[in-house]
């Protein structure tokens, strides 16, 4: 019993580093977050217009109406849908696939070395 914690300690060790690769490339993708409410014909077809992109960022999905995010509803409640790219305004009201494209290539830019 205790050679074979040895062997998972060791094997623990070498897949480590293998291990914290594949959450580190999770983390470097960024966030672009859709601030949205039910019913939103827009914000379906923004998600569609979004799907070549999807592998190239984490989609974070904020519903206006709950009372926790009461700020943003104050804030864009006639404007949705809004996209945010890491925690600062992107657009609104329809992708702008350029604005999103130019956006995604600068991080990426930034990000290559990681």
């Amino acid at each position: 019993m205790l050679q074979f914690q040895g062997n998972s300690m060791r094997l623990a060790k070498s897949i480590g580093p293998f291990l914290r690769n594949l959450s580190a490339s999770n983390t470097t993708l960024p966030v672009l977050t859709l601030f949205k409410k039910d019913p939103c014909p827009l914000c379906e077809e923004a998600k569609e217009v979004l799907k070549p992109y999807e592998n190239r960022f984490i989609l974070q999905e904020v519903d206006i109406t709950l009372p926790e995010n009461s700020t943003w509803y104050e804030r864009y409640r006639l404007h949705i849908p809004v996209f945010h790219f890491n925690g600062q305004f992107l657009m609104m009201h329809r992708v702008n696939t350029s604005k999103l494209e130019k956006q995604l290539l600068k991080f990426e830019q930034q990000n290559a070395g990681d």
